[in-house]
């Protein structure tokens, strides 16, 4: 296997487990402080409404609900997060996988952060950087949280990565 497909490979897989990882940190939350996550299945509403041409919402939740809007939701999560390794990995180079640092993946999951307070918290019908939402502050405070954590997932995942790639080297 070559280089290139293994940084791929690898970067995919960072990707899922650095998604997981903010899956726990919202499943901790739910459990430990009744925090509730973003349902998912709304974020499959919003993109099943977009080949109809409607990108935006006054409310996703008062949105017509779609047939498989949740597993839709899903994918897109985790596409979401392998995605973003995919760059992270092209931005710092492959040989980042080898010996992960955590500056660098904690500063991109902080950058992340501008997606859902520019694209889909307004596309959602919640306002620029949850503008719209009862409690603003809160709920950005939450967003920038979660991504700091997706950005420690990323570190760990590439950790794990680096060790079969030195393992299997």
């Amino acid at each position: 296997m070559g280089i290139e497909t293994t940084y791929f490979l690898g970067a995919v897989i960072v990707g899922i487990g650095a998604t997981l990882v903010i899956d726990l940190w919202a499943l901790f939350l739910k459990r430990a402080f009744n925090i509730p996550s973003l349902s998912y299945c709304l974020v499959g509403r919003w993109l099943l409404h977009m080949p109809e041409g409607t990108f935006t919402h006054a409310s996703i939740a008062a949105a017509q609900p779609k047939h498989s809007e949740c597993a839709v939701g899903w994918i897109a999560h985790y596409a979401i997060g392998v995605v973003f390794a995919l760059v992270l990995i092209a931005v710092v180079s492959g040989s980042w996988l080898a010996r992960p640092t955590l500056v660098p993946a904690l500063l991109f999951g902080v950058g992340t952060v501008v997606f859902p307070f520019l694209l889909m918290q307004p596309s959602l019908g919640l306002g620029v950087a949850a503008s719209r939402t009862p409690n603003p502050t809160q709920a950005r405070l939450k967003s920038l949280v979660t991504h700091i954590v997706f950005g420690v997932g990323l570190y760990v995942s590439a950790v794990g990565v680096s060790y079969v790639l030195r393992v299997h080297a």
